[in-house]
């Protein structure tokens, strides 16, 4: 078993315990970037190996005079090129962004560095986060690493594959619409996305303001929580931060479900669901009322109107927030124009790919005069219903358990012939950061074609611990519990 094999916490108490140094961890994490990356293209950036090793050595010193004492010191991790890295250059895997260099770190990034991470690089994405499977970036596909014909899903596939392929130990992403957990459900990995507000958005280059958020993506649920709890903070500088009494996230490490009720939208189940994910759905329910949770079926209404209200809201907000990335202060401008006007126009058609340009035309479109009220105003309401829907189950309910996707993961360029089909991919996922909700993809087994099926477990609003616990509990009763490209790890 190679070092990249090892969860992030377990490779953090070898390197505590002396074990392993930490120049061990980040040759081990930079070979096996040299021996796959050909194959999959999980990052944008990496960094250089000197750079990565005195960067390890400057680490160890201060892991063995106590200064760093944390569960992920010294591990090597990748961090999603939508977060701001200082003096590493951050693309948004867009042309527009090619060569810009942060003056400062995103918070998540900060309090990682904090806790003695090993950041190694930057992972592909697709362009400004807008798609579902990290095909629209400017640095060229992504692939899965159970099978490099199929996508990782987006738009955190880089950091999903990443973590799948043992390209790092864990990485963060961001979701704006299911960006984490749909990933991490096709790569066979656990995502977590948590309640908006909880870690701060500084420094993550906005796609839609009001649903992003970062989360942790990792091998098992102990990382994500572990991670979840370093890098969620109140930040003054974000004003949707939020202060939280409680960041003990670890705590909820726990199989103890007994008593705790779990309920499966049957709007999730119906047309759409391959039959093999709602087969392993019902299983991961079995398996918690085994352990004594109490599971029943409840009706969640609006779901097909969750994907409209999205695709409102998310353009709308994009083609304000993309206004900025105009070739004037920073990143790429077009060689030949004549006057300011052509060269916003050229800089932008050059810079923006087609799914890039369509959200913006679409945003530009919704909030214009005239359309304003018809669309981005009933997408707002929607939003708040959607809301509604959920704070009435969770008066009930303390988790809801249904898919990640609908199905596992599609073959390459699939999806991109199709983009509304595209869009239906994130059905599950969707009305989660309408409603500001936490949500977990936790793997569930594996379809007749070997690729992994996602288990999502939602949450109330700041009620993460629920659904650490159902996922811990049910990944505790899994036959395996550490999946990677070796194959199943036995219990």
């Amino acid at each position: 078993m190679g070092l990249m094999d090892y969860t992030a916490v377990e490779l953090g108490k070898k390197i505590k315990a002396g074990e392993v140094s930490v120049l061990e961890a980040a040759n081990a994490a930079m070979d096996a970037i040299n021996a796959l990356e050909d194959n999959f293209n999980c990052y944008v950036t990496v960094q250089e190996r000197e750079t990565i090793q005195a960067k390890a050595e400057e680490l160890q010193k201060k892991i063995d005079d106590g200064t760093l004492t944390g569960p992920l010191a010294g591990v090597p991790v990748a961090v999603k090129d939508n977060m701001c890295t200082r003096g590493t250059r951050t693309t948004c895997s867009s042309k527009i962004l090619e060569n810009f260099e942060p003056t400062y770190n995103a918070e998540a990034v900060l309090n990682l560095e904090k806790a003695g991470a090993l950041i190694i690089g930057k992972t592909n994405m697709d362009e400004f986060a807008m798609g579902s499977t990290t095909e629209t970036s400017h640095y060229g596909v992504t692939k899965n690493p159970w099978n490099a014909e199929h996508v990782p899903g987006g738009s955190s596939g880089g950091s999903a594959a990443a973590v799948a392929a043992g390209e790092c130990s864990y990485a963060l992403g961001s979701d704006t619409g299911g960006s984490i957990r749909q990933p991490a459900s096709y790569c066979g990995i656990v995502g977590m996305k948590p309640t908006y507000g909880t870690v701060s958005r500084y420094g993550l280059i906005a796609y839609g303001s009001s649903l992003d958020q970062i989360g942790p993506m990792a091998k098992d649920v102990t990382d994500c929580a572990t991670i979840l709890e370093t890098i969620a903070s109140y930040d003054p500088k974000d004003s949707t931060s939020v202060k939280r009494e409680d960041y003990d996230f670890t705590s909820a490490l726990t199989e103890d479900v007994k008593g705790m009720r779990i309920g499966i939208p049957k709007d999730y189940m119906g047309e759409g669901l391959d039959e093999e994910v709602k087969a392993a759905v019902l299983l991961a329910a079995k398996k918690l009322e085994e352990k004594g949770a109490i599971v029943e079926e409840f009706d969640l209404s609006l779901v097909e109107y969750a994907i409209p209200a999205y695709y409102v809201i998310a353009s709308a907000e994009a083609s304000s927030n993309l206004a900025r990335f105009d070739g004037v202060k920073y990143g790429y401008r077009t060689e030949s124009y004549e006057g300011l006007h052509n060269m916003y126009k050229k800089t932008r058609s050059e810079g923006f790919g087609p799914e890039v340009k369509r959200r913006i035309m679409l945003g530009s479109f919704v909030l214009s005069s005239g359309y304003y009220d018809a669309y981005y105003l009933k997408a707002l309401r929607t939003k708040a219903l959607i809301k509604q829907a959920f704070d009435k189950a969770f008066e009930k309910y303390d988790v809801i358990l249904g898919p990640a996707a609908p199905t596992t993961a599609p073959k390459l360029g699939e999806s991109l012939s199709d983009p509304i089909k595209m869009y239906l991919g994130d059905i599950y996922t969707i009305s989660v950061n309408l409603a500001g909700l936490p949500g977990i993809s936790v793997p569930g087994s594996l379809d007749s074609k070997g690729l992994p099926i996602g288990i999502q477990f939602i949450g109330d609003c700041f009620k993460e611990k629920n659904i650490i616990r159902a996922a811990y509990a049910f990944e505790q009763s899994r036959e395996f519990v550490n999946w990677s490209l070796n194959g199943k790890e036995e219990k």
